[in-house]
């Protein structure tokens, strides 16, 4: 059975950016390419900050949750002509990357079976220098209620310092916080402060908190993971659409919805269009960016 959550009017003027439109990607719930890009032509006011002049790798999963995905850095061809990229070198070569920002950008990326949005964590002008710090709490468990309580500790620390935090569901089991800050240290810089940042936090919290890559070492324990910080380096960016059952969304959230009752499963598809006429919990996130301390000064502390 095939559900639509479509809004006539709309759909008119998606269906003439798609191929297929009614193409199902989700046939559980009944969910189509058009649904899909209905989403986020009515999300993308508060996505675009999110995106925009970034460089985005692709998740293409061109037959949605009946098929196989596979992740496309370069940009295809098969993009219209136009289409915003940016050339970057690196110790293997160059890549040209799509860049995010604009609505028609992100049609396209859907006409193409781009589900989610992957970010890097710069401007395409500076890619170098980015502009977040983001901590990936991963519940070795597989429950979020880990992962929150697991949250809570990333944002009392985080606030011990200075630095505003910013959560969002990781649209599986996880959760990602967010930390704006002024672009100048290089990606260098940023991803040495996030690893001594989660290396001195799961110290205090051994039993509870870990830094062990290896599964087979954390022994129930959350992974606070890093890495995300790292050069060329990708997250899903807040309001993305996972390619998971009931098609979960990467939900942006205020710290007091953070618990260990909350079940991200209810941020979907077709729910999460309602949180926009809520406050939006992310709202000044980029005005609230302050300069990182040196990993030194975390040792020390």
């Amino acid at each position: 059975m095939t559900r639509s959550i479509r809004t006539p009017a709309r759909s008119r003027g998606v269906d003439r950016a798609l191929v297929h439109p009614d193409k199902v990607f989700w046939p559980d719930e009944g969910y189509t390419k058009r649904d899909l890009a209905e989403f986020y032509v009515r999300v993308f006011p508060r996505l675009r900050s999110f995106v925009r002049d970034r460089l985005l790798t692709l998740e293409r999963c061109p037959d949605g949750m009946r098929g196989d995905c596979f992740y496309q850095r370069h940009a295809p061809s098969s993009l219209p002509v136009g289409t915003p990229t940016k050339r970057v070198r690196d110790t293997t070569g160059s890549t040209t990357y799509v860049v995010g920002g604009r609505l028609a950008t992100q049609l396209d990326l859907v006409n193409l079976g781009c589900i989610a949005v992957h970010v890097w964590n710069s401007r395409a002008l500076a890619p170098r220098r980015p502009n977040w710090v983001c901590i990936d709490i991963d519940p070795t468990s597989g429950q979020f209620a880990d992962a929150a309580r697991a949250g809570l500790l990333v944002k009392e620390a985080l606030d011990a310092l200075g630095l505003a935090s910013f959560p969002k569901t990781s649209g599986s089991r996880g959760l990602h916080v967010f930390v704006p800050i002024p672009p100048g240290p290089d990606t260098a810089a940023v991803l040495a402060f996030a690893e001594a940042f989660v290396r001195v936090l799961a110290a205090k919290h051994p039993k509870t908190l870990t830094v062990e890559a290896r599964i087979s070492a954390r022994q129930h324990r959350v992974y606070l993971d890093p890495f995300r910080n790292g050069f060329a380096q990708t997250v899903v960016a807040p309001y993305s659409v996972r390619r998971r059952p009931k098609a979960p969304v990467s939900t942006p959230l205020d710290w007091s919805e953070v618990a260990p009752s909350l079940k991200p499963a209810v941020f979907n598809l077709e729910s999460v269009p309602k949180r926009l006429e809520a406050s939006d919990p992310w709202q000044g996130f980029f005005r609230r960016a302050r300069a990182l301390p040196s990993p030194e000064d975390l040792a020390d502390g």
